[in-house]
Order: structure tokens, then C-alpha cells, then sequence
């Protein structure tokens, strides 16, 4: 029970932390190119880069795949539940 609460709580905090950062730093790089902080070929767009090449598995990958293992780890647990129920009623566990 301690770990599909953990698995829910920590992974749904990560996926939200990830999507909301790798969409900050894309967006801050085109804000950056935009003509702020010095435009294009500023030491702040070479960072901006270095952000936007981070930022982009966090938006696009790390984020939502956490979102279906939390979905995953609750399935399994209605699963094994169901089994370890089935099998104490019928006196093997």
C-alpha cells in the first residue's frame, strides 16, 4: 500500500515538474530569439540551447511516461490484490 502511494505521489509530482520545465526552457530559448538578452549567438541563446536540448525528452517523454507507470503500478496492485484475496479465502496463503 506504502509504495502505490509513494509511486502516485512522487510520480505524479516528477511528471508535472518535467513537463512544466522542459516547456519553460523551450520557451524561454524562443523568447531569447526573439531579440531579448542579447538574440541569437548571446552567451544567454548558447544556455538557452543547452536548456532547450535538456527540456525537450523532459516535455515530450520523462513527463507522460511517468504519468502511465502510476496508471501501470495501480494495476497491477488491483490485480495482485484480487489474487491474494482469492488465494487466502481458499486457505494458501
Amino acid at each position: 500500500m506504502g509504495l502505490l502511494g509513494g509511486v502516485s505521489v512522487t510520480g505524479f509530482a516528477m511528471a508535472v515538474f518535467m513537463s512544466n520545465a522542459g516547456g519553460a526552457w523551450d520557451n524561454a530559448k524562443k523568447y531569447i530569439e526573439s531579440g531579448h538578452h542579447g538574440g541569437k549567438g548571446s552567451d544567454c541563446h548558447k544556455a538557452a540551447v543547452v536548456g532547450d536540448t535538456v527540456g525537450d525528452p523532459f516535455k515530450d517523454t520523462s513527463g507522460p511516461s511517468l504519468n502511465i507507470l502510476i496508471k501501470l503500478c495501480s494495476t497491477v496492485s488491483i490485480v495482485f490484490s484480487g489474487l491474494v484475496i482469492g488465494f487466502n479465502l481458499m486457505g494458501m496463503l
